[in-house]
């Protein structure tokens, strides 16, 4: 299976993993950090050397509780990044939600639009769809971030995941966008409980069943905090575990903060494997 982008089909033979790039103040596990593009664009460098396979840049926190941004400081802060990270030679990613960011990036000649609202703000679709190549991933998000985690998702969690993740990519698809253009995301921690986001992992390989791709982000998530009490930053071995995990129930791309330690977890699940298949 590939994923169609701009610049890159990408084989998923191979789980891929997707270095996470906040140019952010204010996101939950590394607001700040990067604020500045000069200190995102040296981020993006350094998780390429430590192996990420694509880059996903984000301007704005979609956190719980996370007040909403104004386009152009989300284009002030994403733009130059982007620039950058397109010499890298990975295909990149915008995390966004905004037609306009979305438009302004792959006028730039992003690969990959990463949304949150799965495309449902006004103008989104077209935007993906305007474009003839561009990768998309479509989340399941429940409610909206300012108010996700005060009223979350009733009942089970998994064919109300799915069926919503259907939906979005058949609508995506009525536009005429690809099926090998689509990667869809459960979305954990975004309006789901502890026991929801692992209901979501133990039984991920349901969500497969429509021949999307699966993107899966449980790096440096609050319910890893649950479950081992560990703060954010001290949670990379446990978003690891969770990443092989994820691939181990067929997950073809994981988006995580710690490049190095997942790959290195990957390279251990991928020896397994080999020898399983022998």
């Amino acid at each position: 299976m590939h994923w169609q982008t701009t610049r890159y089909s990408i084989d998923l033979a191979r789980p891929r993993v997707m270095g996470i790039v906040n140019v952010t103040p204010d996101s939950f596990s590394d607001g700040g950090e990067h604020a500045s593009s000069a200190a995102a664009i040296a981020h993006c460098e350094r998780l390429v050397a430590e192996g990420a396979d694509i880059l996903d840049i984000g301007g704005e926190s979609t956190r719980p509780g996370s007040p909403p941004l104004p386009l152009a400081e989300e284009l002030a802060r994403v733009l130059p990044v982007v620039r950058a990270a397109l010499t890298l030679g990975v295909p990149v990613s915008v995390d966004t939600y905004k037609p306009q960011v979305m438009q302004a990036v792959l006028d730039l000649g992003a690969d990959i639009i990463n949304d949150v609202w799965a495309l449902r703000q006004p103008g989104a679709a077209q935007a993906v769809a305007r474009h003839g190549t561009c990768g998309v991933c479509l989340m399941h998000m429940h409610r909206e971030p300012q108010t996700m985690q005060q009223a979350p998702m009733q009942g089970d969690v998994v064919p109300q995941v799915l069926s919503f993740l259907e939906r979005s990519a058949q609508a995506l698809q009525a536009l005429e966008v690809q099926k090998a253009r689509i990667c869809i995301d459960p979305g954990i921690g975004f309006g789901k409980t502890v026991e929801q986001n692992f209901a979501l992992l133990a039984r991920q390989r349901a969500l497969l069943a429509p021949g999307y791709p699966l993107v899966a982000g449980w790096s440096r998530k609050s319910s890893l905090g649950t479950v081992t009490g560990l703060p954010v930053h001290e949670r990379a071995a446990a978003s690891a575990v969770a990443a092989v995990l994820a691939v181990q129930q067929g997950a073809a791309v994981v988006r995580v903060h710690d490049v190095k330690e997942t790959v290195a977890a990957l390279a251990v699940w991928r020896a397994t494997q080999e020898q399983m298949a022998h």
